[in-house]
């Protein structure tokens, strides 16, 4: 029941917005209409006249001068939601609020308070004054956390503060009456962070605000006996509230640890299973060297011979380099030298063609 009571919390805080809107007619009031084609020019409508700077200025549409907004600003419906689900909401909201551990966790001062749901007598709605109030909220243990309400009072941080709420403070207890026309109402409304409900108009926004359930309330005895008529109960309907039961829980005991624990769900469940397999990781052998000499023995010596095999041709290579690079003996170079002469005395001998007639007539060489 607690999900619900977020989300509508926060459609109900919109209910206070104050409404603001452009007005409907801004923008179209004027008789415009399209010049249509074949003037050169775009076919937004057009203010009609002439003899004015207004007429046939553009007209309706949001980038025009004078024109409509894109997207208006309307003044929509206050958001209502399904009077069940506000309900429910409500109710989640009570329960929680007599839970102890969700009271201090929503940062309630109730150390001092006797007990949760906390209950007062009757004589309570009779407080007149602020300072019986006071008092009053001091014997049952309740004036730390309106103290604590008191001093938290700040500036708001942002522009809200520009925006007539500029203070902020954090919530006390909320006080429930039963009787209406009580004057408990005049006593406690003056102490920063006491809000003041009656019961059959319990507001979510009061119980539970700023969406967190656990509010500390301080109940009268007879707005606390009215509960069962406002809210009906898990067998009988409300009497105010037409054709409302209370939402029966789901789980009668929500401690799932102590269930599953329990020796009832522990002997008939399944024992835990200590063996586990696991699947061994498919390697592939060809990136993997182990895997490889587990199929094929053979293939640490082939891989052996082949690297011995590169390592002496590498080194063949080197040695054949080194005696390339290496610098000549002035014999061989003479060698070399007389060598190459021979050669080119060769060349030049086996092209002389001045023996030949013809050629010798067509180099122009007499003999």
């Amino acid at each position: 029941m607690a999900a619900a009571a977020r989300p509508l919390h926060d459609s109900l805080s919109r209910n206070r917005r104050q409404p603001y809107a452009v007005s409907r007619r801004a923008g179209h009031q004027t008789s415009a209409e399209s010049w249509g084609t074949g003037r050169a020019v775009s076919r937004i409508p057009r203010v009609p006249g002439g003899g004015t700077h207004r007429a046939g200025q553009g007209a309706f549409g949001n980038m025009c001068r004078g024109g409509r907004m894109f997207a208006p600003v309307r003044v929509g419906g206050a958001p209502h939601e399904h009077l069940h689900l506000r309900r429910v909401a409500v109710a989640s909201a009570l329960a929680a609020s007599a839970v102890p551990s969700l009271v201090l966790a929503r940062g309630h001062r109730v150390d001092s308070v006797p007990e949760l749901p906390l209950v007062v007598s009757d004589s309570a709605e009779s407080i007149e004054k602020t300072s019986a109030a006071i008092k009053a909220l001091s014997q049952i243990g309740a004036l730390p956390d309106a103290d604590k309400a008191k001093d938290s009072l700040s500036i708001r941080p942002g522009k809200g503060k520009m925006r007539n709420r500029r203070y902020i403070s954090r919530k006390g207890p909320l006080i429930v009456y039963g009787t209406e026309g009580s004057k408990i109402v005049k006593a406690f409304r003056n102490i920063p962070g006491v809000d003041v409900a009656n019961v059959e108009r319990l507001n979510l926004l009061k119980l539970a605000p700023g969406g967190h359930l656990g509010r500390f309330i301080i109940w009268t005895r007879s707005a606390f006996e009215k509960l069962d008529s406002v809210f009906g109960t898990f067998d009988k309907p409300s009497e105010k509230k037409k054709g409302f039961v209370l939402p029966r829980p789901k789980m009668a005991n929500p401690d799932l640890s102590r269930i599953i624990n329990s020796d009832e769900v522990q002997s008939v469940v399944r024992p835990i299973n200590r063996d586990v397999k696991r699947r061994s990781l498919k390697k592939n052998p060809l990136k993997n060297i182990n895997t490889l000499l587990r199929l094929n023995p053979y293939a640490k010596t082939a891989r052996r011979m082949a690297l011995l095999a590169e390592a002496q041709r590498v080194k063949a290579k080197k040695e054949k380099l080194d005696k390339k690079r290496s610098p000549l003996g002035k014999e061989e170079a003479a060698k070399i030298k007389a060598a190459g002469k021979a050669w080119y005395k060769t060349m030049i001998s086996d092209s002389d063609y001045t023996e030949f007639e013809n050629f010798s007539k067509w180099l122009g060489v007499s003999q």
